[in-house]
């Protein structure tokens, strides 16, 4: 038997800001959610985050990227800047639709694609 994919993990310093970034931000569902550990789902996607003493955001190296498809992505990134999200550049209008990174809470890398 295969191998089935379970969730991705993050580390946050706060799970709960955290969740609801996600739930609120992007339309997460919120499967369980306590001061250590979340779990949410998007599809058949599901992203756990955990508590992490260390502030992610000052560690040096990679953070986790994770790219979603919105359908529009002004008030996708309107919606998470109000959450504390910052673009990490403008928003770039290719020819096959806009694209746009975010920096999130604690580090965490987005990137967001409207398609034409």
């Amino acid at each position: 038997m295969a191998a089935s994919f379970r969730w991705l993990l993050q580390l946050h310093k706060d799970v709960p800001k955290a969740a609801r970034f996600y739930s609120e931000g992007l339309d997460f569902t919120v499967n369980v959610c306590t001061l250590r550990w979340a779990e949410l789902q998007s599809g058949p996607l599901k992203l756990a985050l955990m508590h992490s003493p260390i502030d992610q955001s000052t560690q040096k190296g990679y953070s986790s990227l994770l790219s979603f498809t919105v359908t529009d992505i002004n008030s996708t990134v309107t919606k998470l800047m109000a959450l504390g999200a910052e673009l990490d550049g403008p928003i770039k209008y290719e020819v096959h639709g806009k694209v746009a990174a975010m920096r999130c809470i604690d580090g965490h890398l987005l990137g967001l694609y409207e398609p034409v």
